[in-house]
């Protein structure tokens, strides 16, 4: 037995306790900077390449990881919580694939000098605030624990250099970042309402990738404005880049729709990388709903980065904030929503405003306050409910599709009232969609079974408005081929009234061109 000297009853010689330590990159210096390529994702295949443009832009060199497929469930889910919601699980076996094919073709130091990953940051009650932890301990199980990750604020457009100034969080970076993201959504928004209606298949997306390969172009010849107040004042006042979206919208002016085919509305909502993504990470329901002929609202991340705004606001608002001079900086933020909004609708209005309007945040908020108070912070919070709201109120979907991960508690929350809110609105169509990542089939049927009530009244609303307006099928077709220009993918219909746009179309052609006195 080996002898123990003790002070207090502790053993002297008991081996050293080693305290857990979070996860602390080493440097990435600036004179790495062209070596090393910066990984990032979490966006649609549009969005990230005109981040790249962006990011080329600023001198970096920058690379998506590879867009989610099945087997980044399964690779993530070796090496992490298993109790992980599903977008966790599916970001990180994304990394971790990625990073096993490169380790595969060189070695773990040269991937872990070679590539910096650039994530978001958050914080509330939602695991996204947790990914980076999972990233850490993805990297442990690799062994590659000296591979650098990075988290970006999403409330600071200003950071300046990080962890030894390889990478530089500047004003000419993040507004390059932003619009890039927002010209995402625009495209977006043109994909989803033409894709449908396309007269030639395949067509939208063969103009939607030399729209996204041109404005890649855009962003990365992006001149040089200074560092804060002149990159600033030239972002929100040139025409440079409203200039690129009016020849964007030449190539879309090519394709030809059929806009009588009538098709069930379908918005998305839901937790913020699953309504964001397209593949396999929410089993293609994007994709899917087209298939089973609807017409899909995708969510534009520029609500996100508006809803972010108004936290700081409301702190304001109440005198909650310690700001020195909460009146002036209130009055700041306001005039810096006004400009964000003015800002997204001049690019709106270059693609003939044929994207959707940013709803008005007091709006959603005001909705969803009966069901869902606004300070209860976590994922998309109270928008959920302000969202399937507004749609409903002003008739911009037949119904709703909420994706939900699996145990998400924000989203569970949101799930929960929006059963109060059926209950007050009973005719309001709402498919709470929980995916777990491997229950494909049960997620689409419980989908499809409200999508049937749907597109019946997608039809019924159609019957109704030519009923109205007395115009048959045929007269529209012989309209149509007198009036080509009201074939174009840019022409823009009006709403209506109706949340269908056939419904809406043949009403604009009866109303606004006369048509039902032809």
């Amino acid at each position: 037995m080996a002898q123990l000297t003790t002070i207090g009853q502790l053993p002297l010689n008991q081996p050293p306790v080693h305290h857990y330590t979070a996860y602390r990159p080493r440097p990435f210096k600036r004179e790495e900077r062209e070596k090393v390529t910066i990984l990032y994702g979490g966006l649609t295949w549009k969005h990230e390449r005109l981040v790249q443009g962006a990011m080329h832009n600023m001198k970096y060199n920058a690379e998506p990881l590879p867009n989610i497929a099945r087997d980044d469930l399964d690779a993530g889910k070796e090496l992490i919580d298993v109790g992980a919601c599903c977008p966790t699980i599916f970001t990180t076996g994304s990394l971790v694939n990625f990073l096993k094919k490169e380790v595969a073709a060189s070695s773990k130091e040269e991937v872990a000098n070679k590539y910096v990953f650039l994530t978001a940051g958050a914080c509330g009650p939602c695991r996204f605030g947790q990914y980076h932890e999972s990233y850490s301990m993805a990297l442990d199980g690799l062994g590659l624990r000296d591979f650098r990750m990075f988290l970006l604020a999403q409330d600071e457009l200003d950071q300046g250099p990080s962890g030894g100034g390889g990478l530089e969080i500047n004003l000419p970076l993040s507004l390059g970042l932003i619009w890039g993201i927002l010209f995402g959504d625009l495209l977006t928004d043109l994909e989803y309402m033409t894709r449908p209606y396309e007269v030639n298949p395949g067509q939208t997306d063969k103009v939607l990738q030399a729209s996204v390969e041109y404005l890649y172009g855009v962003f990365r010849e992006r001149p040089d404005h200074g560092a804060k107040y002149g990159t600033l004042a030239w972002h929100l006042l040139t025409n440079y880049f409203t200039r690129a979206l009016r020849e964007v919208r030449k190539m879309w002016d090519a394709i030809e729709v059929d806009r009588v085919r009538v098709k069930a509305k379908v918005k998305i909502t839901g937790e913020f990388w699953l309504q964001t993504h397209e593949g396999e990470g929410n089993y293609n329901i994007k994709r899917w709903l087209e298939q089973e002929d609807s017409e899909v609202v995708a969510p534009p991340v520029a609500v996100w980065l508006h809803y972010l705004l108004h936290p700081t606001i409301r702190k304001l608002e109440h005198r909650h904030s310690t700001s020195k001079h909460p009146r002036l900086k209130e009055a700041l933020l306001r005039a810096l929503e006004r400009i964000y909004r003015w800002t997204y609708n001049r690019f709106r209005n270059a693609l003939a405003g044929l994207p959707n309007e940013l709803p008005d945040q007091e709006e959603l908020r005001e909705l969803a306050e009966p069901f869902y108070h606004f300070e209860l912070r976590g994922g998309e919070g109270h928008m959920l409910i302000g969202k399937a709201l507004h749609a409903y109120h002003h008739k911009k979907a037949h119904m709703i599709c909420e994706l939900s991960p699996y145990s998400c508690m924000p989203n569970t929350m949101s799930v929960g009232s929006m059963a109060n809110v059926i209950g007050k609105y009973p005719d309001l169509l709402y498919a709470p969609i929980e995916v777990k990542g491997d229950s494909e089939v049960h997620a689409l049927s419980r989908c499809q079974m409200i999508l049937t009530e749907a597109k019946r009244r997608a039809q019924e609303q159609f019957e109704e408005v030519l009923q109205k307006t007395g115009l048959t099928v045929e007269q529209i077709r012989r309209y149509e081929k007198r009036h080509p220009e009201i074939q174009r993918a840019t022409y823009k219909v009006p709403h209506r009234g109706y949340s269908g746009t056939a419904a809406n179309y043949v009403l604009h052609l009866a109303q606004d061109r006369g048509l039902a006195r032809a």
